[in-house]
């Protein structure tokens, strides 16, 4: 049976995601992300509200990336946290966010490496070594931290193209997947696969991970009208391949990318159809989110997230989770 996350993206004040990501740990969650975009409060300062105001739950960054930061620093926060929460903490770890990294002129260069590397320095330097390193994307000069992390901290890495899952997998404690659909999850366990067999490596070893665009409601209408803001954005920046995956025309997600580029959000939204929903979402009433959960369980995942918008009003949405959603799983 999958264990359960949520993800929260910190637009509102950290209050609120501290009171939320409370509310998850007494709603049976096993796991909190908080995600990581300059434009949004830091993330850090989250995750250690969040380790002083819970208990159980694990968190950690979802996901963080090696461009913005240098894995050193990474490595240094994950190592504070832990000594913090001892054992509740893990490292969420991908390419990052094109658009906002676009913003402050940080190329994603050489992504495989970035990643391959970013791993090793934050094992290395967490475990107490001195960490030399003469890598494509990064030169480390014998570098090394006064104390160590006090367990080994979980790395789970974010991935959607087939070499980034087959990285993820070969080096990673988990791939974490921003997908929805079976679809989806069929094609990338080919490559999950592939890369546990290079690293001697069985399936059970690593947790594969659908981070999900979720909304719940008794309503379904009022599931899905949550759900159309997080769709357009990810038709928008979904590339081709994907939609043709999932039969949604090249020229509707153009349509949907231009009148975002423009600022014309209703325009957007109103250009969702519901098989974008249905592909890039799970969003309805909790027996339809059973099901879409289920399937997910049956193809391989192990570890379901709730990310945004999780239904209409955050808090009632977790309520309608904790009763309806969990408990089946558990």
């Amino acid at each position: 049976m999958p264990k359960f996350g949520i993800e929260f993206v910190p637009t509102d004040a950290y209050w609120k995601v501290v009171y939320h990501a409370i509310q998850a740990e007494k709603a049976g969650y096993d796991y909190v992300w908080i995600t990581d975009h300059f434009n949004n409060r830091n993330v850090y300062v989250l995750l250690t509200n969040i380790a002083i105001y819970t208990n159980r739950i694990r968190f950690g960054p979802g996901v963080t990336n090696p461009y913005m930061l240098h894995p050193i620093m990474t490595a240094q926060s994950m190592a504070s946290l832990n000594e913090m929460a001892p054992g509740r903490v893990v490292c969420g770890l991908g390419t990052g966010d094109k658009t906002t990294l676009d913003m402050v002129g940080i190329e994603r260069a050489k992504p495989l490496s970035a990643v391959k590397e970013a791993v090793q320095i934050i094992r290395e330097i967490t475990a107490g070594k001195t960490v030399k390193l003469a890598g494509e994307v990064f030169k480390v000069a014998g570098a090394r931290m006064n104390f160590k992390s006090i367990s080994r901290i979980p790395i789970f890495i974010g991935a959607q193209g087939p070499k980034m899952l087959s990285l993820a997998a070969e080096i990673g404690d988990g791939v974490l997947i921003n997908a929805s659909n079976k679809k989806d999850f069929e094609d990338a366990m080919k490559y999950i696969k592939e890369g546990v067999e290079k690293a001697g490596k069985k399936l059970q070893d690593v947790e594969v991970v659908a981070a999900t665009s979720f909304s719940a409601h008794e309503d379904i209408a009022k599931a899905q009208k949550a759900a159309i803001p997080v769709v357009a954005f990810i038709v928008a920046g979904s590339p081709e391949l994907i939609l043709q995956r999932h039969g949604i025309p090249i020229e509707s997600a153009n349509k949907i990318r231009e009148a975002i580029s423009k600022g014309m959000f209703k325009d957007a939204f109103g250009s969702v159809t519901p098989e974008m929903i249905e592909a890039f979402s799970i969003s309805g009433t909790p027996s339809m989110c059973i099901e879409k959960i289920a399937e997910l369980a049956k193809i391989g995942v192990t570890l379901f997230i709730t990310g945004s918008p999780i239904g209409p009003n955050v808090r009632n949405s977790i309520n309608l989770i904790s009763k309806e959603i969990i408990p089946h799983f558990k």
